[in-house]
């Protein structure tokens, strides 16, 4: 039987939850994830996690911090005046934008906190700092 290694194109169902059992994502009522082992374009855990799995097989995996999103940086949160904000946009609590850096690069951060005179943007990943379970089935190995 064959086993997911690195190289293949794989494709599984999952469902992501945090350690309190909340789900935060799952591809049941979708098309399964697709992915190439290997070329890094998912967590390095749930990666390493699918290898060695053969087809049709399913398991629970724990995937901590520093191979899911990596832990929560405080430097990647900043306060700005909210004369800097455009004035077509209203900041929010929750809200997502799109910040592009001196180098060209769009980071998305998130709007934390509104106050008259700043906004607080957090540039973490939402789920950054979070040890993540996931439940995985290899659904096809191409």
């Amino acid at each position: 039987m064959a086993h997911a290694k690195s190289g293949d194109t794989v494709k599984v169902h999952y469902t992501g939850k945090l350690e309190d059992g909340t789900e935060f994502d799952s591809s049941r009522d979708r098309d399964p994830l697709e992915f190439t082992i290997g070329e890094g374009n998912i967590i390095p855990g749930f990666e390493k996690a699918v290898v060695g799995m053969s087809l049709g097989e399913s398991k629970t995996e724990i995937i901590p911090t520093e191979q899911a999103y990596g832990p929560y940086q405080e430097e990647m949160v900043v306060t700005i005046d909210r004369k800097q904000m455009p004035a077509e946009i209203a900041p929010e609590v929750g809200q997502q934008l799109h910040i592009q850096q001196p180098n060209g690069q769009v980071l998305p951060v998130i709007i934390t906190d509104v106050s008259d005179a700043t906004v607080t943007l957090d540039a973490n990943h939402p789920l950054a700092g979070e040890n993540l379970t996931f439940d995985i089935q290899l659904v096809e190995i191409e």
